[in-house]
């Protein structure tokens, strides 16, 4: 069984920040790729950045030198770094991860920004 799990989700300011935590557990072999993605309100679910296990990285442009996706091997977690946060970021925020063609997704994690 495997368990996807967030964290770090939160209230802040505009211009602060909030470090989110994606952990797996269970039988999760090799992951080829963990990522988060984003739904506000009213909106469709939308990619935020991905990290691939040959160890490249992709932000959407939303984000770019804002937001930092990294993973710690050992530990088998993936960490959203998300630096001078904006209104528009809030939403509720899902860990997904690919392993042998299947995905898993997290409960998801609420970041709110006020203005």
């Amino acid at each position: 069984q495997v368990q996807v799990v967030e964290s770090g989700g939160g209230l802040v300011q505009a211009g602060g920040s909030l470090r989110l935590s994606c952990a797996a557990s269970g039988s999760i072999f090799r992951a080829n790729a963990m990522g988060w993605h984003r739904q506000a309100p009213g909106k469709q679910r939308e990619l935020v950045a991905v990290w691939y296990s040959g160890g490249s990285t992709m932000h959407a442009d939303s984000v770019k030198g804002r937001f930092t996706i990294s993973r710690d091997n050992a530990k088998n977690t993936v960490y959203l770094q998300m630096n001078s946060l904006k209104p528009e970021d809030t939403a509720v925020y899902y860990c997904r991860i690919v392993a042998s063609m299947i995905d898993y997704w997290g409960q998801g994690t609420q970041v709110t920004v006020s203005s």
